[in-house]
C-alpha cells in the first residue's frame, strides 16, 4: 500500500502556506506529503557580472537540507567544505525558475531564491521546485505594486513532479521509501500548458522501455496539471 492510501496515478496530499518568512520578498511553506519545503525570495538591485548593462534581470536559487530533516542528521554541506548533489540540485530549480518570467521585465535585478528543506520523503527538488515559482510570482507581484517595474511581467506557470517504477509499477510523486527500491526515477519539470522545461529519468539496474518513459512522462504531466490548477488558479 502507497502512502495516503494513494492509486499509483495519485499525488500526495499537498498545501501552501504563504508568508512563512515575512522579512522576505516573497515566502511560503510548501508541503507534498511529509516533505516540506521553505522557499524565500530575496530582491538584489545588482545583477552579475555577465548581465551588467544588459537591462536584463537574473533568477537564481540556493538549495538546502536541515541536518534533522531526515530519519538520521545529514551534517551540513558547509561543515564538510563541498557541495555535491546540492549543487546539482540548485542549478535544476534556477534554470527552470528562469522559465517563468521574461527577464528583461525584471530590469537589472536579481531574484534569489532559497529553497531549505524542513523535512524530506522524497521528491525534494520537486517540491522546492513548486514551491519556489509561486514565491517568484509573488515577489514578482510585488515589484509591480511598488512601482519598480513598469508592467505586470507575463508569468509562465511551472511546477514539478517525480514519477518512476517500482515493482515493475509507474507511480506519480515518490516517497522516500519507493524512491529507494525504485528500478527507474524521473524528475519533470513542466508548464501549465504541457511543455518540458527538463526532464531526469535514470535507470537503476537495467535501461527501461521507451513506452515506460512515456508512460512516467504521462503520470508527470497528471500530476503537474492537478498542481498548478490547484496552486495557481486563474493565473494557469
Amino acid at each position: 500500500m502507497r502512502s495516503y492510501q494513494r492509486n499509483d496515478d495519485q499525488l500526495r496530499p499537498f498545501s501552501v502556506e504563504r508568508g512563512f518568512q515575512p522579512h522576505a520578498a516573497a515566502s511560503l511553506l510548501i508541503r507534498m506529503g511529509d516533505t516540506h519545503v521553505c522557499c524565500a525570495v530575496t530582491v538584489e538591485e545588482k545583477v552579475p557580472p555577465f548581465l551588467k548593462n544588459s537591462g536584463s534581470g537574473w533568477i537564481t536559487a540556493e538549495y538546502g537540507m536541515l541536518p534533522c530533516a531526515t530519519n538520521s542528521r545529514t551534517q551540513r554541506e558547509a561543515v564538510r567544505g563541498r557541495q555535491g548533489r546540492t549543487y546539482e540540485i540548485q542549478r535544476l530549480i534556477g534554470r527552470s525558475l528562469r522559465m517563468l518570467v521574461d527577464l528583461d521585465a525584471l530590469g537589472e535585478r536579481t531574484l534569489r531564491v532559497d529553497c531549505d528543506v524542513l523535512r524530506a520523503d522524497g521528491g525534494t527538488r520537486c517540491a522546492s521546485i513548486t514551491g519556489a515559482a509561486l514565491a517568484v510570482a509573488d515577489a514578482v507581484a510585488g515589484l509591480y505594486e511598488k512601482g519598480l517595474v513598469a508592467e505586470l511581467p507575463r508569468i509562465t506557470p511551472v511546477a514539478a513532479v517525480s514519477a518512476g517504477v517500482v515493482d515493475g509499477r509507474a507511480l506519480l510523486d515518490l516517497d522516500y521509501r519507493e524512491d529507494a527500491s525504485a528500478h527507474a526515477d524521473a524528475n519533470f519539470v513542466l508548464t501549465a500548458d504541457g511543455r518540458v522545461v527538463e526532464a531526469q529519468c535514470t535507470a537503476e539496474s537495467a535501461p527501461i522501455a521507451a513506452e515506460l518513459f512515456l508512460r512516467l512522462q504521462e503520470l508527470a504531466g497528471q500530476g503537474v496539471a492537478e498542481l498548478i490548477a490547484s496552486l495557481w488558479g486563474e493565473q494557469s
